[in-house]
């Protein structure tokens, strides 16, 4: 994903509707007569997220907003999307590109590049579906988002027990595709990597030969 810097909190003449918890808080400026205050991060998100195209995330703490990325990265979450499509049906699940999840418990919501969950996959509210019900995530790296997906989002999918993630990673050198699975005790415990081009095998339960050249 494409990142930018995070977003400081601001006021609004209307409340969000309240989650059960928020990871995190930050400083509002003081509000002003009949306006309320948003005091964390999750209720700045629900705000910013209904007046902007942009992605937004929370992630450690952080409220990351970035663009949509550059063609390069667009293309590669396209192959991939086209690839894994007709497999993800052929199984009875759903293939999406860019929908929101929300880890259980904290409700940090995240935006995967590329997810595939049942059609009936529990969500909070329309929009959000619960990371609990996920089969795969996947996110293509950019510059601006090298810590996060190589990184912060591998342990937070782990965390969420999210049975597979895919990491395309097209700036290593060479570049690489690589899969983690088998998640326990908020770290994967398998992972296996492949330069660009080579096959890749996604484990069960996708079970799934993956030809990476496609992200060429």
């Amino acid at each position: 994903m494409v990142t930018s810097a995070s977003r400081k909190a601001r006021t609004r003449p209307t409340p969000a509707p309240q989650p059960e918890e928020s990871s995190s808080s930050v400083e509002a400026p003081p509000a002003t007569q009949g306006e309320e205050e948003l005091t964390t991060l999750r209720e700045i998100y629900d705000e910013l997220v209904g007046r902007t195209k942009l992605r937004a995330e929370i992630i450690n703490g952080r409220l990351i907003v970035s663009p949509l990325g550059t063609p390069e990265h667009q293309d590669i979450a396209l192959a991939l999307g086209a690839t894994l499509r007709p497999h993800a049906i052929s199984r009875g699940w759903k293939a999406y590109a860019g929908l929101d999840i929300v880890m259980d418990g904290t409700r940090e919501p995240y935006a995967p590049d590329f997810v595939i969950a049942p059609p009936d996959a529990p969500r909070w509210g329309v929009r959000e579906v619960f990371a609990s019900g996920v089969i795969m995530v996947g996110e293509v790296v950019s510059d601006g988002s090298q810590t996060q997906d190589r990184e912060e989002k591998r342990i937070a999918y782990a965390v969420a027990r999210i049975p597979l993630y895919l990491l395309v990673d097209p700036i290593a050198a060479p570049p690489t595709v690589t899969i983690f699975s088998d998640p326990k005790d908020g770290a994967y415990t398998t992972s296996t990597a492949v330069t660009m081009g080579k096959p890749l095998h996604i484990p069960d339960p996708v079970d799934f030969s993956l030809d990476t050249s496609i992200f060429l």
